[in-house]
């Protein structure tokens, strides 16, 4: 499966915003700005409304870890609801298991989560579940397997009070258990999803 290899702050520069790809921002926070490449900054050029709707896509898809192809998936899914649909696309991707658990602080990144599931360590309704892209329903309980529990950097996570599960989710110990389907609101990230829907609708 095809797959980005390279820096992984690269794709963050040069769309400028933090995509969570790294667990230690701070060494992103000061080339942020900085675009990759040779010529920094002298490289930017006005974006076109193609190219602004583009980005916006990229930045989306590299955040939640997906290939075009998949990502596209979501958007055929979302449109075909008689609802808003970036709103229901983002709610799709916001329920994939993989982005469950890193939601409930039981991972520091996606890729994190993604890989703890790909090694059957995660736990859906008790059973063993290896799929990343698992949608997750209400009432479902979703968990860490024993062994991944005794990860050092997860056990550093589950004694951390910091982090806290949004409202749709619900975590005690290493379980957590999705409450209702995810809204726009619960969103923190800055995306602007009616420039994606945009871009597929041209």
């Amino acid at each position: 499966m095809a797959r980005y290899t390279g820096p992984k702050n690269k794709k963050a520069r040069r769309l400028g915003v933090d995509l969570g790809l790294k667990t230690n921002p701070k060494s992103l926070e000061r080339r942020l700005n900085t675009p990759p490449g040779q010529h920094g900054k002298k490289g930017i050029r006005k974006q076109s409304d193609y190219g602004i709707q583009l980005a916006e896509k990229q930045k989306a898809k590299v955040m939640y870890g997906l290939l075009e192809k998949q990502f596209h998936k979501y958007y055929l899914q979302a449109s075909k609801n008689p609802l808003a649909t970036g709103e229901v696309m983002l709610s799709l991707l916001e329920r994939r298991l993989d982005n469950v658990i890193y939601r409930l602080g039981f991972a520091p990144t996606r890729r994190a989560a993604r890989q703890l599931v790909s090694h059957g360590n995660v736990l859906v309704n008790g059973h063993k579940l290896s799929i990343p892209s698992y949608n997750v329903c209400p009432d479902e309980v979703v968990s860490l397997s024993d062994h991944a529990a005794q990860i050092p950097y997860i056990k550093v996570l589950l004694t951390n009070k910091d982090i806290s599960a949004p409202a749709w989710l619900k975590r005690q110990a290493t379980a957590g258990k999705m409450l209702r389907v995810p809204v726009r609101t619960d969103l923190t990230e800055p995306i602007n999803e009616q420039l994606i829907v945009e871009f597929y609708s041209r």
